[in-house]
């Protein structure tokens, strides 16, 4: 039997709230939590609870902040769990942007430039195109999550918009180009873009039909740095206790306990989504690129 590798939290970089459990106002054909309409595998965060983890994780040295869920603005509470959030670290929303209307955009704006530390508001595509998102994510949703880059980009909220990546080597810098026009054409200037990977998680194993089921071993991380390991330096909240990491939500012996306070203990990483955070380690990282004539740049450090 193969001895997989364990790996303990040393260090709480980055905090994960899954703040909406698994409800989402959209079903897309990828989701690696199987989140939708409907979907109540997991719950809704209270307000009270998200504030005392946040407490528990300023002891700790807490460097991010994330609110994910499900769709994280159908929670009523959400603007004020950022505004806590805000006080204690940098703070980022992943959102699919059809909720971020006037009104929202305009209490993000007001509540970032209040703020101690820098609030982050991420949109997620699944292509380049109205088409070829749409078939993944639903008739209307690409147009809307433009509208809301519109709204934020014009409030100084410079949304950062990750795209999963469904084009060949050969197209990148063309696709690319193209799309940073669209995002030109509503008004983002210089557009902030993330190229994410299409993860062998959840709907989407089911979707290509992909059947890997590799595993970490011991000898694969002989020399490699633990650190890029999200379960080295994170933790997910949700309203059943705390999990080892974003990816591994769905499995039973992946909860470590009731609240952060018994979250450093020991994992072993067996399942298939720990390859893959191998393999992306890097993945939910704010990290962006630019379009400047024909290179990539990072935008940041």
């Amino acid at each position: 039997m193969m001895q997989h590798p364990t790996i303990e939290l040393k260090h709480l970089d980055n905090l994960w709230f899954q703040v909406t459990g698994t409800l989402c106002n959209i079903a897309c054909t990828h989701c690696f939590n199987n989140s939708g309409p409907n979907v109540k595998t997991f719950g809704f965060l209270t307000l009270e609870g998200v504030h005392g983890e946040l407490e528990v994780a300023a002891r700790l040295g807490v460097k991010e902040v994330a609110f994910t869920g499900g769709e994280p603005f159908l929670h009523p509470q959400l603007l004020e769990m950022l505004k806590l959030s805000l006080a204690v670290a940098p703070t980022t929303v992943l959102t699919n942007g059809t909720l971020v209307s006037d009104r929202v955009a305009d209490r993000l704006a007001e509540i970032e430039q209040n703020a101690r530390y820098s609030l982050e508001i991420r949109i997620s595509l699944d292509g380049y195109t109205e088409e070829i998102n749409d078939a993944i994510r639903g008739p209307g949703v690409f147009r809307k999550a433009l509208a809301a880059t519109r709204r934020l980009s014009e409030r100084g909220l410079l949304p950062l918009i990750t795209i999963v990546r469904t084009w060949k080597d050969e197209e990148e810098l063309s696709t690319l180009a193209g799309f940073v026009r669209v995002l030109q054409q509503v008004g983002y200037s210089r557009p902030r873009i993330k190229v994410l990977p299409s993860l062998p998680l959840g709907r989407e194993l089911i979707r290509t039909r992909q059947q890997d089921e590799s595993t970490l071993s011991e000898e694969m991380l002989d020399g490699f740095d633990r650190d890029l390991l999200m379960c080295s330096n994170s933790r997910i909240v949700t309203d059943r206790g705390v999990w080892v990491c974003p990816l591994l939500v769905e499995m039973p012996d992946a909860r470590l306990g009731t609240t952060l306070r018994d979250a450093a203990s020991e994992y072993e990483l067996r399942y298939h989504a720990c390859m893959t955070c191998y393999h992306y380690g890097t993945i939910c990282s704010n990290v962006s690129a630019q379009i400047e004539g024909i290179g990539l740049s990072d935008r940041r450090p």
